[in-house]
């Protein structure tokens, strides 16, 4: 780095030492978050190595890594199983899913806030919208089951009501994505409308006075002003939404399905938890989840060179 002048700043030759001592109160601040990612993070990836070798419940540390290496074994198990394309198109069906209506959804929330001019109704609205973002996932698993249970559940009783005939909606494989992916919206949408609102506020005002004079009226100021304006903000959302997609969705996933819905609600994540922790499958629950982690990097990789492609802002050069 080169200062205005074109020398270069002074820190840049100062030795390592001295830099820490002279903003250690900076780097005490990041001390934190580094430790979070160190142990949270970044040694868990050592349990890599489980992956490729045989391990039985209860070894410990000496004996893993001085067991034989099996390779891929463990993966070409996995591909080659019957559960293996039925849990593929599960994952990537609700990945889809909740990236379509998860993704777009606030947006389209954060440009109808940004339509109300009534400053106390607007804050009401969006304080709303942030209100099930804090529950946690037990309470909104509990809160779909009261409504959704056929046992005096809110739903099965309007539809009665109605004249049709209600059924067990967590039990029925017709009706289960809906009703998951309807809750994880329902709790995310307002968290998510908090940086494009940002990004609404950044749009100079004299571009809509311009468009009014010109004839425009709001749909085409949004089509023509809002949406490239905070496009920036869409592209970069767009990337970290993909970065985790596979991640996201799998706890509510794994409190509201049950055998009945295993045929369109079984996914990667579900399918770990059950061979790792109920068969006590290490390596092979461990090449699982390993695999779906080349998986999403493959889709990061994807998004960021499509973003990039296209002009927008991406996240990696």
């Amino acid at each position: 780095m080169s200062t205005l002048s074109g020398e270069r700043s002074p820190s840049i030759n100062r030795p390592l030492w001295r830099n820490l001592r002279k903003d250690k109160f900076l780097y005490l601040l990041m001390l934190p978050g580094l430790l979070y990612f160190l142990l949270f993070r970044y040694i868990p990836l050592m349990g890599t190595l489980v992956a490729f070798k045989d391990v039985a419940p209860f070894d410990n540390a000496a004996t893993i890594l001085s067991s034989q290496w099996v390779g891929l074994k463990h993966f070409s198990a996995f591909i080659s199983s019957h559960y293996f394309w039925n849990i593929m198109k599960n994952t990537f069906a609700l990945a889809g899913l909740r990236m379509v209506f998860e993704f777009f959804c606030p947006v389209l929330l954060a440009l109808l806030i940004n339509e109300v001019r009534n400053r106390y109704l607007k804050k009401t609205i969006q304080t709303i919208s942030y209100m099930p973002y804090f529950l946690s996932n037990i309470v909104l698993a509990g809160l779909v089951f009261q409504l959704l249970t056929m046992n005096n559940g809110v739903i099965p009783a309007v539809v009665e009501s109605l004249g049709g005939n209600p059924v067990y909606y967590l039990g029925d494989s017709r009706y289960f994505r809906t009703v998951l992916v309807s809750a994880i919206v329902w709790r995310n949408i307002g968290w998510g409308t908090i940086v494009y609102l940002a990004a609404l506020s950044g749009i100079d005002p004299q571009l809509y006075e311009a468009a009014r004079i010109d004839g425009a009226n709001r749909f085409r100021q949004t089509i023509y002003i809002t949406l490239p304006g905070i496009s920036f903000a869409i592209a970069i959302m767009f990337i970290l939404r993909i970065s985790v997609i596979l991640n996201q969705g799998w706890e509510e996933t794994l409190l509201l399905y049950n055998p009945g819905v295993y045929s369109v609600a079984d996914i990667i994540d579900t399918y770990v938890w059950r061979m790792g922790l109920e068969q006590m499958r290490y390596s092979f629950a461990t090449a699982v989840g390993f695999f779906k982690s080349l998986l999403a990097l493959a889709l990061v990789l994807m998004s960021n060179y499509i973003a990039r492609k296209s002009g927008q802002q991406s996240m990696y050069r």
